[in-house]
């Protein structure tokens, strides 16, 4: 733990301007970060006596070993680069909102020829209209369902799709009058366009306009006696209005407007947000964060406001941002929300009326989201405290196993030999730091000898880390420049704890691995599937842990995972070398100009007979790639004549072969 004293900056170094700074530890990694209006009055409240601190900021403090700054020209240019660097090096004690659960949008895929529509979840696209987030995924297709009666645009898959348009017959949308059947040609691409922007336009609020010329039409329909058609668009105005009554009008004027709560105590904070369109309700999501840092709630809307929107562009924006306080530097967060939409943006406390009476229903909802999530997380800490202190207690250890790495081996037969690391952090699974190692130094089967290979590769990267810090000399001398960067590394963090699936021979494998490497801070255990035994380095006796111990379902929680990382790792490699074929050894050929080979010649042996002039006729196929194409496949060794097993006749390769196959008959799929 280091003293802020010995990494302060001289006086007069910290410039009096407005800029960005970040704290990083020990290891050049970047643990806080941080935006101020002056620099040096900032800087200067963290480098008073530790003790009148707030605790968290101690924590901070003490944890860091230098820190360093960046000048900008305005607050808004430093809110930005603050958001940026947030995102970028994901420092421990910075406030970083969490999901507490995945919220399904209405997406309309304007980016493809024919728009369609779906439940679509996770990160946004570009070039696709989103609506929402809603609570629950079966409230967007209520919706969708009865809007594809007046706007009956695709919500088929791509499969679907395509399979409909070659066979000429639509879907059974196509025939109820819920999709307009671009694929058979029903439609123009530019008439299922203009429909698909109708259903945006409607979504958007935009619904006077569009019921009002709806009723003249039933009504000139009605006047010239042409009933069934009154009678059709008669129902399209209810199905609509049933729609929008999904979504009950909560401010007047049409107003669009965000409204975010929150509901915090000492330890964690919810964040409830209403997307308020048109004056309805269009959708609701919610975040809990842990207040690792000192944070007010002013604070707390800042990060909010940062997370919700640093990744958003044009109307996604609202015109008013409504919060429960206002942030420290109002102006410069107002501008950058600006900057985002393109036009101005009112971010301000609701004081009367209607928006007053919403936001208490938004900041109920964030207190019963936080009192919910402390109810299930109570149950949850204690049973994985529990069980990181069994998992010590029962291997002897110096503390709990706060971070915790599992090995596992995977391959059929000797074939495709592969490992998997997952990873363990305080309990819960930390799978963006999950590794995947192909075994390199034999061929065949021998699991001790591949946990060997792993676990020694694993820990050379984790001293060849070090020694780019400065925190470890290799014994030949070389010691690379420190990385400045600060980004998370991906084997930085040494376990305290090395979990390896199997049993004695597996567990001597990884120890050995690691004192050949001279680590002998890190613990290694394996655990046995056959009596979920636990084996320890040198001992002739398992560990045995008690059935109902929570301390053994962890272990083997950590050991299922990588078990089944392990196998998705190794089907997929599988799965990769069964079905390539002579093109896939041709350097720089792609899948798109081997895709266009197979399906000019239509098979890879027709391929092989072919002249270079008669390769260069292939569109995107230059002379050069052809004489390679030619070459690869002059050398590799044709597949057999495929033969019928009831006759023994020998098949002719008369019939072309499919657009996607890059493999010839008889290559097992």
């Amino acid at each position: 733990m280091a003293d802020p004293s010995s990494y302060r900056p001289q006086p007069g170094q910290i410039p009096d301007s407005p800029g960005v700074y970040r704290f990083r530890d020990e290891h050049r990694r970047v643990i806080y970060v941080g935006k101020a209006k002056s620099l040096r009055q900032r800087l200067a409240n963290y480098f008073q006596d530790v003790a009148g601190l707030h605790p968290r900021t101690a924590t901070m403090v003490t944890t860091a070993a230098s820190v360093e700054w960046t000048v900008v020209s305005t607050e808004v240019e430093a809110l930005q680069l603050e958001y940026s660097w947030i995102k970028e090096y994901d420092p421990r004690f910075n406030v970083k909102y969490r999901d507490d659960k995945s919220y399904p949008s209405l997406a309309v895929t304007l980016n493809e020829e024919y728009p369609r529509v779906q439940v679509m979840r996770g990160p946004k696209k570009k070039g696709v209209r989103y609506f929402g987030p809603y609570a629950h995924a079966w409230a967007i297709r209520e919706t969708v369902d009865l809007m594809l009666r007046v706007f009956p645009v695709r919500t088929c898959s791509a499969g679907v799709f395509k399979r409909s348009a070659q066979i000429g017959r639509p879907c059974l949308l196509g025939y109820i009058g819920k999709c307009s059947a671009p694929c058979v040609g029903r439609v123009t691409p530019e008439e299922h366009r203009e429909l698909a922007e109708d259903f945006c336009d409607f979504m958007a609020g935009r619904t006077g306009a569009y019921l009002s010329r709806l009723e003249k039409e039933m009504h000139i329909a009605a006047e010239d006696m042409e009933y069934e058609k009154a009678a059709r668009l008669r129902d399209d105005i209810g199905a609509l209005r049933r729609a929008m009554e999904k979504n009950a009008v909560v401010l007047a004027d049409a107003t669009d407007a965000d409204l975010i709560a929150v509901a915090e105590d000492e330890l964690e904070a919810a964040v409830q947000i209403f997307h308020v369109r048109g004056g309805r309700v269009r959708g609701q999501r919610g975040w809990v964060t842990d207040k690792v840092e000192a944070v007010d709630t002013a604070g707390l809307v800042e990060h909010a406001l940062q997370q919700l929107y640093g990744e958003e562009k044009g109307e996604s924006v609202p015109k008013e941002v409504l919060v429960p306080a206002l942030p420290e530097d109002t102006p410069a967060l107002a501008q950058w929300l600006a900057d985002r939409r393109g036009s101005q943006v009112s971010l301000r406390i609701p004081q009367r009326g209607d928006k007053k009476a919403l936001m208490e229903t938004v900041h109920r909802n964030a207190q019963q989201s936080l009192a919910l999530h402390k109810t299930k997380r109570a149950s949850d800490l204690t049973t994985r405290s529990r069980a990181l202190e069994e998992i010590a207690e029962a291997l002897e250890l110096d503390g709990a196993p706060l971070r915790i790495e599992c090995f596992d081996i995977s391959h059929l037969q000797g074939d495709d030999v592969v490992a998997s690391m997952v990873v363990f952090e305080d309990g819960l699974a930390r799978k963006s730091e999950y590794r995947r190692f192909q075994v390199k130094s034999f061929e065949g089967q021998d699991d001790v000898r591949s946990m060997h290979e792993v676990v020694s590769r694993r820990f050379r990267r984790y001293l060849a880390e070090k020694s780019k810090t400065g925190e470890w000399d290799p014994q030949d001398g070389e010691d690379g420049p420190p990385e400045d960067d600060g980004k998370p590394k991906r084997f930085a963090y040494p376990p305290q704890l090395v979990v390896v699936d199997g049993g004695q021979p597996q567990v001597a494998a990884a120890r050995r691995a690691l004192d050949e490497l001279g680590i002998d801070d890190v613990a290694v255990c394996g655990l046995a599937k056959r009596l979920e035994e636990v084996w320890l380095p040198g001992e002739d006796d398992p560990v045995v842990l008690p059935r109902t111990s929570e301390g053994l379902y962890l272990l083997q929680r950590v050991r299922d995972e990588a078990h089944r990382f392990a196998i998705q790792y190794q089907r997929s490699k599988r799965g990769k070398r069964l079905k390539s074929g002579p093109l896939d050894e041709v350097p720089g050929l792609g899948e798109s100009r081997k895709q266009a080979l197979v399906k000019h010649f239509g098979s890879v042996k027709k391929l092989r007979q072919a002249t270079i002039d008669q390769i260069c006729e292939v569109p995107g196929i230059g002379r050069k790639t052809a004489e390679t194409v030619a070459a690869a496949l002059a050398g590799a060794v044709p597949a057999g004549p495929a033969v019928n097993t009831a006759t023994g006749e020998i098949i002719e390769d008369e019939n072309p072969a499919p657009a996607g196959a890059s493999s010839e008959r008889g290559t097992e799929q």
